[in-house]
Order: structure tokens, then sequence, then C-alpha cells
């Protein structure tokens, strides 16, 4: 209250910023991005041929990394330059979810200063005001609005700093995520696309040979 008006959107944003964090804490877990051992399973399944519609499907919804090296198994038939396609464009909607809210956050630490730049301001008006209509002989409306002055001064910065060091903390954690995916994904690919040894077929010479 001794904020004034002012202070409810820094209140809302602090909610919101809490909220986003824990969210992004829970989500962004290494092992829900980065299963322990995944990669080197998938390229075993590939070198195998022990996949099927129902693996991808299970390798697709488990993680992040999953639904990245699942893309590249889809189509793990054709040519390498369009399995590296389809990486880079599973890549590009992996990032995307794994940087879910982070912008949300970032906006709420660029202006949870300005929106206690505001409180400062009306507070100050207040101040003024009283001070026109009453003259400087009560000192403590004065007081008051310099109180709510800088108590919305105080709020806006106690909200904007943590939620800055905390989007600049998911967004490294986010980018460290991709190198190591990009890691997995590249080991996948030279092993989808190094040649497979082929059977030499048994001629009729052979036999004719074998049997002599």
């Amino acid at each position: 209250m001794a904020g004034g008006w002012a202070l409810l959107p820094i209140l809302i944003c602090s909610a919101l910023a809490l909220a986003i964090v824990l969210e992004r804490f829970w989500a962004l877990r290494r092992s829900s991005v980065l299963p322990p051992g995944l990669g080197a399973e998938v390229r075993q399944w590939a070198r195998s041929n022990t996949l099927d519609a129902a693996h991808l499907s299970a390798l697709e919804k488990g993680s992040p990394l999953g639904e990245l090296l699942a893309g590249a198994l889809a189509v793990r038939d054709r040519p390498r330059e369009l399995i590296k396609e389809r990486i880079e464009d599973t890549g590009r909607h992996v990032v995307h979810r794994m940087e879910r809210y982070l912008n949300t956050l970032g906006t709420i630490a660029l202006i949870g200063p300005l929106l206690g730049l505001l409180g400062t301001v009306i507070g100050l008006i207040r101040m003024f005001l009283s001070v026109m209509m009453g003259g400087i002989g009560d000192p403590m409306k004065m007081a008051g609005g310099i109180g709510e002055a800088l108590i919305c001064t105080a709020f806006g910065l106690v909200v904007s700093i943590p939620a800055y060091v905390l989007h600049r903390y998911f967004r490294s954690k986010v980018g460290g995520y991709v190198v190591e995916m990009e890691k997995e994904a590249t080991a996948l690919l030279d092993d989808l696309s190094a040649p497979r040894p082929v059977a030499r077929r048994r001629t009729a010479a052979d036999s004719v040979s074998t049997a002599g």
C-alpha cells in the first residue's frame, strides 16, 4: 500500500518471473534434455537395424535429444545432405521449445526498472501536488510521496536484477545443451552415412570351385 498502485504491476511481474524460473529449472534438467547414454544407444540401434515406428515414436517423445535423433532416423535411408537438413530443421524446433518463456523473462528484467521509475515519478508528482495544495507545512505528506517513490524503485530493481541474471543463465544453459546435441547428431549422421558391408553373392562358378 505504501508503494501506491504503481507497485501492482511490479508484483505481477515478480510472480510471473518466479513461475517461469521454476518451470524452466524443471524443464531444463540435464537428465530430461540429454539422457545419459542415449546417443550411444541410438547409434547401436541404427547399426543393428532394430528400428521400427514404435522405437522412433518413443524416442521422439522422450527428450529433446531423442526428438533430434528421431528426426534423423526417420530419413536414415536418404542421402547425407537430406539427413543433415532434417536434423537442422528438427533442431530449430527443439531449441525454440527449450527457450520457451525466456523472452518473457527477459522482458520482465527490462521493464522492472521502468515500472519502478514510473512509480517514482508518480510519487514525486503526488508530493509536489501536496506541496501546491497545502504548502510545505505538512512534512508527512512530502514523506509519503518520497516513500512511495523509493519503494517502487526498490521493488522494480529487486524484480529485474534476478530476472536478468536468470535469463542469462538459462540462455547459457540452452546454448551448452545445443552444442552437445549437435555432437550427438553429427555422430549419428556419420554412422548413418557410413557405407554398409554387402555380403557377396555366391555364384555358380564359386559353387563349382568349392565342389572341386
